[in-house]
């Protein structure tokens, strides 16, 4: 059994919500941090739709989502947001200038046991192990979106993790209902991201080329007995995360492709407040996204047919 008890996540965003909000289901005493009071309260909206998908899908009842909300507090001031903390989790934007600019301020408040986990989705601990005052103490706990169901944890050590500190973390994430995957080796993407980033770079590449309608391409890939396809888990994951994640590897690869992809983004979906699930709109517009519906993958009937044909760009010679 883990110490810790008491959790402090940084970042009030999609995931940072989502973990804030499992760890209190799990009974741990939560405080979720955020600089901005508006994105306070846009984790506030989405804990409301995450007590009502974990009374339909996993299992909860009034009493447990009662003792989830007692569990919880909301904070902008940092002193106060850490003050107890036992484990701290980063979960504030992918940009390395941010993350390191947040742990330098938390160096100071926190208390001399506290542990620091970063959820980077694509980072290297290594990076900002030293701003963190307390190397040893500090490792990478790394979350997937829709926790509840996708309930695994990546645990990736730097050179200077104690290996208390990787047991502790390790034990925290048994205690919350993860399975933890352990990444032998620092690695930028972790285990799930190094193939998830290029799927859904690809699966955008086909919308911001004009190759495929968005629908169109979740079909191909609910084909396979998926419950969603690489835009829906666009919603998911949150318009702005994969923004951040597309842009840092754009500029760092000198891919034109996903630049394009990252402008794509912001144009139809940042520039227009759909943010994905969190504001109940992105590529399909939730609760009820399309994909879900009965008929999504239905044969269609024949008089669509020179709807379709209208989309089909003529081959070169016809």
């Amino acid at each position: 059994m883990s110490r810790l008890d008491k959790v402090t996540v940084l970042g009030s965003g999609v995931l940072g919500g989502q973990i804030a909000w499992h760890s209190a289901f799990k009974g741990k005493t939560v405080t979720v941090y955020d600089i901005a009071p508006d994105a306070i309260e846009r984790c506030r909206a989405a804990h409301g739709q995450y007590a009502a998908i974990y009374l339909s899908d996993v299992g909860a009842d009034n009493a447990d989502i009662a003792a989830t909300r007692e569990h919880l507090t909301y904070s902008t001031d940092p002193a106060a947001a850490v003050a107890q903390a036992d484990l701290v989790i980063e979960a504030v934007p992918e940009f390395p200038e941010v993350k390191s600019a947040v742990y330098k301020e938390m160096a100071g408040l926190l208390p001399p046991a506290t542990l620091v986990v970063t959820n980077s989705s694509t980072l290297l601990p290594r990076d900002f192990a030293s701003a963190t005052g307390r190397p040893e103490k500090f490792c990478a706990l790394h979350f997937s979106t829709s926790l509840w169901a996708m309930n695994f944890a990546e645990i990736m050590a730097h050179p200077g993790t104690a290996a208390q500190t990787l047991t502790e973390v390790t034990e925290f994430a048994v205690e919350i209902g993860m399975l933890p995957i352990p990444v032998r080796k620092e690695h930028n993407g972790y285990v799930f991201n190094t193939w998830l980033v290029p799927f859904l770079n690809a699966a955008q590449t086909l919308v911001t080329n004009g190759i495929a309608r968005p629908e169109d391409v979740d079909r191909t890939f609910l084909f396979t007995g998926a419950k969603f396809g690489p835009l829906g888990m666009m919603d998911m994951i949150g318009m702005k995360t994969a923004h951040d994640v597309l842009s840092h590897w754009g500029r760092e690869s000198g891919d034109a492709q996903m630049s394009a992809n990252v402008d794509y983004i912001k144009t139809n979906f940042l520039d227009r407040g759909r943010l994905g699930l969190q504001t109940g709109s992105g590529y399909y517009d939730y609760p009820d996204p399309a994909y879900r519906r009965p008929g999504f993958l239905d044969v269609p009937d024949i008089s669509v047919v020179p709807d379709l044909v209208s989309l089909i760009a003529p081959t070169e010679g016809n």
